[in-house]
């Protein structure tokens, strides 16, 4: 069962920042538009429930291959 980050937009914003990505190169990666990223950042939406497990699969990626912590 995926979970809801008790602070989403927050987590959006410090995974950019650890990997000096922006919220278009965020986007593309996970295959949603800039909108949705900066929607999420601005906490106006929460992600659906595949937009999340996209969003956690990207994380899981990136920490092996330990470009994030």
């Amino acid at each position: 069962m995926i979970r809801q980050p008790k602070n989403f937009p927050e987590t959006v914003k410090e995974v950019r920042r650890q990997l000096a990505l922006s919220q278009e190169e965020l986007a593309h990666a996970l295959g949603v538009s800039f909108a949705t990223v900066n929607r999420w950042e601005n906490g106006k939406t929460m992600p659906s429930k595949l937009a999340q497990r996209q969003f956690e699969q990207f994380c899981a990626l990136k920490r092996e291959q330990g470009e994030l912590v």
